[in-house]
């Protein structure tokens, strides 16, 4: 096989590509970026007092939505800034996705890798470096991920770390009625696969089946309601009945549903929690 010279060339300096091109050629096929089967939500897209947005993409499957900002040359404060700006303006007009700010650049350079790499974990954002590669007929992008999101651990990943308690732990430290409302859910987990108990841990309370713990619930008792946690993937149709169901329903992370149950609630939505039990059940 012949070994041919690659010839690279700058965008920004180009006399003919320039930013709107590298967004287009995105817009036309978002899997370019190599962040997986995403397709084209909205392309400078307007935001409050905040500019325009370069890109929004959307996961086909699990609705996860990408705000991402282009830069040529290499990378600067103010887009760095206006990325984060970008992302933090979507995620609270949209709630009910998850959101991930990205920055895609022909040259991160390594001071501002060790910035976004500060960022990261407290905001999820991912660096792409893109290179510009002449052709016989044109000029191609190639994109390379350098900084990847953080990926955060789920409820019960370190178990074996975490310090393990007792109901006499949970009856000192939660209110009376929140530690029943607890109970009852197990009871109506129980419904659905008998013989399961709480796994007892100094955060929550886990789920625990002839001693193999099964997180795919988890209840955490606090002061006036017990946050209940339901491992099920997003699902808007499923969203939106949450949504009007009156149910307080939190914003969905870490692959989660998560609602705050308050007295009541079990008995007026009875049908809904014991659907969202199974549901959980079902994607352990």
């Amino acid at each position: 096989m012949k070994h041919v010279k690659i010839e690279t060339v700058s965008i920004k300096d180009h006399p003919e590509l320039n930013e709107a091109w590298v967004r287009q050629v995105i817009a036309d096929d978002p899997t370019i970026l190599g962040l997986g089967d995403l397709v084209l939500r909205d392309k400078e897209r307007a935001q409050p007092r905040a500019g325009r947005l370069d890109l929004l993409l959307q996961d086909r499957e699990s609705g996860k939505r990408y705000e991402v900002e282009v830069q040529l040359g290499a990378t600067d404060e103010s887009h760095i800034i206006r990325t984060i700006e970008y992302w933090d303006v979507e995620r609270k007009r949209y709630p009910q996705y998850e959101h991930c700010a990205v920055i895609v650049a022909e040259n991160i350079t390594g001071r501002f890798l060790n910035i976004l790499s500060l960022l990261n974990g407290m905001i999820p954002l991912i660096a792409i470096q893109m290179t510009a590669i002449v052709a016989a007929d044109g000029v191609g992008l190639t994109f390379t991920k350098v900084m990847d999101e953080v990926t955060l651990g789920l409820v019960g990943e370190d178990e074996d770390v975490s310090v393990v308690t007792d109901r006499a732990y949970w009856e000192k430290h939660a209110p009376k009625q929140m530690l029943a409302l607890a109970d009852r859910v197990l009871g109506l987990v129980n419904e659905i696969d008998s013989d399961f108990g709480f796994n007892y841990t100094k955060f929550y309370l886990g789920m625990s089946k002839g001693g193999v713990v099964n997180n795919f619930v988890t209840c955490e008792p606090k002061k006036a309601h017990v946050r209940l946690n339901l491992r099920i993937p997003k699902d808007e149709q499923l969203t939106a009945e949450l949504e009007e169901s009156g149910l307080d329903l939190m914003e969905y992370k870490w692959g989660m549903y998560r609602l705050r149950l308050k007295e009541g609630d079990l008995v007026k939505h009875t049908d809904l929690i014991k659907k969202l039990l199974r549901m959980a059940h079902e994607s352990s």
